[in-house]
């Protein structure tokens, strides 16, 4: 692990769910962090500014809002920063609305990931670079569980294949620079900060207030949920042995359908669902399943935290956000 000095890390992204957590965390550990995120108003401003409460202000802190598609500021930022890891976690999000709008999540995913890894490369000692992927580039399969070998040619949804792309850029310039770089598949991450267009989020809205929580399908789909500090954990493990070419899953290899999850939700409410059943979506999978085997041998990964224990500690920072008035 990095010693007391820590070292320099820019994060992208780190205004954000699991941006923020992992930057709590640099810091604890003594490491100087630059964030670099353009708030985008996918979500509330004020919400992300308050994950950062407890990071701005610290030791060797810097916040730089820019937006990942300014390649000259990007250069600037990295030249005049020097991170020795670059850990690449901004993006347009959600599978549904990219649906909507292709364009610019090829233009904020794949052309700014771009930019992120030619400033890596452009600098004299070469950072090394962590990126996140998503366990969508898998596309919907029955076979489980997933393996980073298996094929991932079929993704079902514009986000899905940007994120696929980022993948294959990552290697190029592997190949070419020899930057070292690793990536991380993320399993629908769960827990305090979560956004609020994510399901837990959103499911825990309407149960408290009484609402009908959309069912899509016949609640079957199963998703393999993995809480934020089991996420962070894999993703500090993977920048303390960031070499060559590495592709990993961080999941919690125990797949919960939706409607256990619901049932989750509101058990740790204390109040009963109601479920409101309706067509299943496009780009939606049957199925997210991780096979984290390849992560355990080789960054000593090993999720410990539950759903029931997840969810209860979720309620418990979502009704403190209610009750500052900040949901």
């Amino acid at each position: 692990m990095i010693g007391d000095d820590g070292r320099r890390v820019l994060v992208t992204g780190g205004a954000g769910f699991i941006g923020s957590t992992l930057v709590d965390r640099l810091i604890a550990r003594g490491d100087l962090v630059t964030v670099v995120d353009n708030f985008d108003s996918f979500y509330g401003r004020e919400r992300k500014l308050e994950n950062l409460k407890g990071a701005i202000g610290a030791r060797g802190f810097k916040l730089v809002e820019m937006d990942i598609r300014d390649r000259d500021g990007i250069q600037t930022v990295v030249s005049e920063g020097r991170p020795e890891v670059i850990v690449h976690l901004a993006a347009k999000a959600g599978v549904r609305p990219s649906i909507e709008k292709p364009g610019e999540y090829a233009a904020v995913n794949v052309l700014g990931t771009v930019h992120l890894l030619e400033a890596a490369c452009g600098v004299g000692e070469k950072p090394k670079f962590v990126y996140a992927s998503s366990s969508s580039v898998y596309g919907d399969r029955e076979e489980a569980p997933f393996r980073e070998t298996d094929a991932v040619d079929r993704p079902v949804s514009p986000y899905a294949a940007t994120k696929r792309a980022c993948e294959l850029m990552a290697y190029t310039f592997h190949h070419l620079h020899g930057l070292d770089v690793t990536g991380l598949r993320f399993f629908t991450a769960y827990g305090p900060r979560n956004r609020p267009d994510l399901a837990v989020s959103k499911f825990a809205g309407l149960i408290e207030r009484g609402e009908a929580v959309p069912m899509y399908g016949d609640g079957t789909t199963r998703r393999d949920y993995t809480y934020i500090d089991d996420i962070v954990d894999g993703v500090m493990r993977a920048m303390d042995r960031c070499a060559g070419h590495h592709l990993y899953n961080l999941g919690n290899s125990t797949p919960v359908s939706l409607s256990e999850l619901i049932e989750g939700i509101g058990k740790a409410l204390g109040k009963a669902p109601k479920i409101e059943r309706l067509p299943e979506q496009a780009g939606d999978v049957r199925l997210t399943y991780a096979d984290i085997s390849l992560s355990e041998k080789e960054l000593g990964y090993r999720p410990g935290t539950g759903l029931e224990e997840g969810l209860r500690r979720f309620v418990g920072w979502w009704r403190g956000l209610e009750s500052m008035g900040k949901k």
